[in-house]
């Protein structure tokens, strides 16, 4: 996958938005204003950072050492993904962990709202 496939299948989701808060090079999504993956558009190889249960994170570590604790984040929660040498499908169950977890973090009135815009 590259960045555009990356960034093409985070829009697809209710209520998520880019913003580059960092930086020029970082693009952040968010859902309900929480961060919930971060893209770096310059750096290769391509890296994505996500939000993961943190039992999920310490499996994850063990089996890929392409995932690692995300740099500048709680590693406890925030795990960096180089994308080369993962398959397709665990970037995607990656992406959509991360928003789940964001997204129910979000108040109820808050998911409301997404979820009926």
């Amino acid at each position: 996958m590259d960045a555009n496939e990356i960034l093409d299948y985070c829009l697809t989701k209710k209520g998520v938005t880019e913003t580059f808060p960092f930086d020029n090079e970082t693009l952040v999504l968010k859902v309900g204003e929480k961060m919930f993956l971060l893209i770096s558009l310059e750096r290769q190889p391509l890296q994505i950072t996500v939000k993961t249960d943190p039992e999920w994170s310490a499996e994850l570590r063990e089996q890929y050492p392409q995932i690692t604790g995300a740099y500048h984040m709680n590693k406890t929660h925030w795990n960096s993904a180089q994308i080369d040498g993962l398959r397709k499908e665990l970037i995607l169950q990656l992406i959509d962990h991360s928003y789940e977890l964001v997204f129910k973090s979000l108040t109820k009135k808050i998911q409301n709202t997404i979820l009926n815009s």
